[in-house]
């Protein structure tokens, strides 16, 4: 992971986060339904991939939807990967009785 501040657009009306990282477009597709928002699919260029950007960018909605204070559910497998990775830390945004 690096330390690059990124700035996300939420795009409600095609519901999915965005960022331009390095001239690129990266964005997190999400479907949500009451307290619930389920991250389901990272469109990111390879080469931003390699770099390591994914995890920022995944960071950063993190931290978006924890100050929205509503539970996430991974359905995206390198989201879900991350978040399993990453398990102590982001537990609790998880919805209860959900174990990744």
């Amino acid at each position: 992971m690096s330390d690059v501040e990124l700035e996300i657009v939420d795009n409600e009306f095609l519901r999915q986060f965005e960022t331009t990282i390095e001239g690129q477009k990266a964005k997190i597709e999400y479907a949500q339904q009451e307290r619930k928002i389920f991250l389901t699919k990272l469109i990111m260029p390879d080469e931003l991939i390699e770099k390591g950007y994914s995890e920022d960018f995944i960071v950063a909605v993190f931290n978006i939807i924890e100050e929205r204070n509503i539970r996430l559910v991974p359905t995206s497998p390198i989201i879900a990967k991350f978040m399993r990775k990453n398990r102590r830390k982001y537990k609790d945004l998880l919805p209860v009785g959900i174990n990744i």
